[in-house]
């Protein structure tokens, strides 16, 4: 944990790393507030009826212990690939520290998969279990063929053809386990990356991925934990974001978290559940965050508790800081990182270390940097790739099956993420977007971020996307595609007004030549847009 200096060089120069020789993120999240706070809550769980049921850590320890004993009776052991492929539940939670406890790895897989993306990713990693809902099980039975390894189902919905009864087979086990004792470096969990390009390669991360996560969870929450702190995120537990900017740290820090399972996310109903929860902690995607901006008057409407924003994903932009600050009185807090090495640069309000329009700096206990091709550091305002330097507690152990691409990851000790951004004299760093969607155009590079962060300024647009699309003259021209606001119709007039909104405010070379309307973004499951399929579109 940081000290709590509220100074930042202070603070950087106070902190070390302390990783202890053994470590398990099951006992630690599952049963260390159990044995000191028993009846502290540890979720709330709200079923599609709206009832709430609250877990303590006492009945948290006690249900994953027996989850743990249940998969072992069914022949999981160490370094076995679990499937979890549930919505936000208590579930979820307790299988993921029993998992841990057996020294088995979670493979959380995201409810939205389709048939061909769950197959890949359980042929892919060799899982051996799934414990998944009914209509898990229907998508799995409609694969051509059944992954080799998958030897063991579960339906949380009862006996499914030959997937055992989940809560049914629970009721045979008592709470008596003991954890496998394991290292911060044995695994522990694999996600798969969002697939933005090419094929997932699923990064299996150690225990000590947890830890490494702490000082950027405690930043991006203004030194959580504080006096009734609740967190809730409409990420994906499947997600990193949502397991890791969310659930697992919140929970180690002993703070009760919100488990709601949304069909397709409503800002209306995210505020709602917000007020009702009480809700002081949240970790928004900035798509999400734009769709609450779709709601008039939120605090005149709604009786919030917020106490702390975090937005990950994607860039969050100057026009959405500003209207956290505006409409909601509070200082999102913007930070980065990606499924390998996640949580890495940040802001912080409570710190002063914040700047509109730049993601943030290095979190305390990791480095990052703005570098060549050659692996040398950029000079302020240069733009390069975004790297974070190894050894870090939060980096993947590699790539499942894939050395060759866990080596091709890295330029000597920098760890490479495909994304550009520059750095200014402070150690600010700005993200720029993908080596991959960058629009080359007319002799210019130009990053698409920048483009949509003016397109969101437009009273009309709800959500934007900018992708290059080939042209004999310029190589490329920009696209953009928009989700109109309601209100408003897509016409060549309003498609007009939209291109010369950004001319004026961005330049020439940088405005939308096409304007494209579109009902829906596609986005991955973790609310980052495909811009591959609207490239494919244009």
């Amino acid at each position: 944990m940081l000290p709590d200096i509220r100074d930042e060089a202070r603070l950087r120069a106070a902190f070390r790393w302390n990783l202890p020789t053994r470590y398990n993120i099951g006992v630690d999240v599952g049963d260390r507030w159990a044995a000191a706070d028993p009846n502290r809550p540890a979720l709330f769980d709200v079923s599609p009826s709206g009832a709430v049921e609250v877990v303590t850590f006492a009945d948290f320890r006690e249900r994953s212990n027996r989850i743990a004993r249940m998969l072992r009776a069914a022949g999981i052991g160490p370094g076995d690939r679990v499937g979890i492929m549930l919505p936000q539940c208590r579930e979820v939670a307790e299988i993921h520290v029993a998992v841990y406890k057996l020294g088995a790895v979670a493979l959380p897989l995201a409810v939205l998969f389709g048939v061909d993306a769950l197959g890949y990713r359980l042929d892919d990693a060799g899982a051996k279990a799934l414990v998944t809902d009914a209509a898990g099980i229907a998508k799995l039975r409609t694969l051509p063929t059944r992954p080799a390894a998958l030897e063991i189902l579960f339906s949380t919905d009862g006996p499914d053809g030959d997937a055992l009864g989940f809560d049914r087979e629970l009721a045979k086990h008592d709470a008596d386990f003991t954890p496998v004792d394991t290292s911060p470096d044995d695994p522990a969990m694999m996600i798969y990356t969002s697939g933005t390009t090419g094929n997932p390669k699923g990064a299996l991360h150690g225990h000590r991925v947890l830890l490494g996560h702490l000082p950027g969870a405690q930043l991006a929450h203004d030194f959580m934990p504080r006096p009734g702190d609740r967190m809730w995120t409409p990420a994906d537990w499947a997600w990193a974001g949502g397991l890791l900017n969310g659930l697992l740290p919140a929970l180690h820090f002993g703070v009760a978290t919100v488990a709601r399972k949304f069909e397709k996310f409503d800002p209306e109903e995210a505020y709602a559940l917000m007020e009702r929860l009480e809700v002081r902690n949240t970790f928004v995607p900035p798509t999400a965050l734009r769709m609450l901006r779709a709601v008039p008057d939120p605090r005149k409407r709604f009786d919030l508790k917020l106490r702390t924003i975090a937005s990950a994903g994607e860039a969050l932009g100057v026009e959405t800081f500003e209207w956290g600050r505006e409409t909601l009185g509070i200082s999102i807090n913007e930070f980065y990182g990606q499924t390998e090495c996640n949580l890495v640069l940040g802001s912080c309000a409570a710190l002063g270390m914040v700047k509109p329009g730049f993601t943030g700096k290095s979190i305390p206990g990791h480095e990052t940097a703005v570098i060549r091709q050659d692996g040398s550091l950029c000079e302020p305002g240069e733009t390069g790739q975004i790297a974070v330097r190894r050894p870090d507690p939060v980096m993947f152990l590699g790539y499942w099956n894939k050395p060759e691409a866990t080596a091709a990851k890295f330029i000597g000790d920098w760890m490479t993420t495909g994304d550009r951004g520059t750095a200014d004299e402070d150690g600010f760093i700005r993200f720029g977007g993908r080596d991959d969607d960058v629009i080359t155009s007319s002799g210019y590079r130009i990053g698409p971020t920048e483009i949509e962060d003016c397109l969101m300024r437009h009273p009309a647009v709800s959500l934007a996307a900018a992708v290059g699309k080939p042209d004999a003259l310029r190589t490329e021209i920009v696209k953009a595609f928009i989700v109109l606001k309601p209100g408003f119709k897509a016409s060549d007039a309003l498609a007009g007004e939209i291109g010369a909104f950004v001319k004026g405010r961005l330049s020439a070379h940088e405005y939308p030549r096409e304007v494209a309307f579109i009902d829906a973004m596609p986005l991955t499951t973790s609310g980052k847009i495909i811009r591959r399929q609207l490239r494919d579109a244009v």
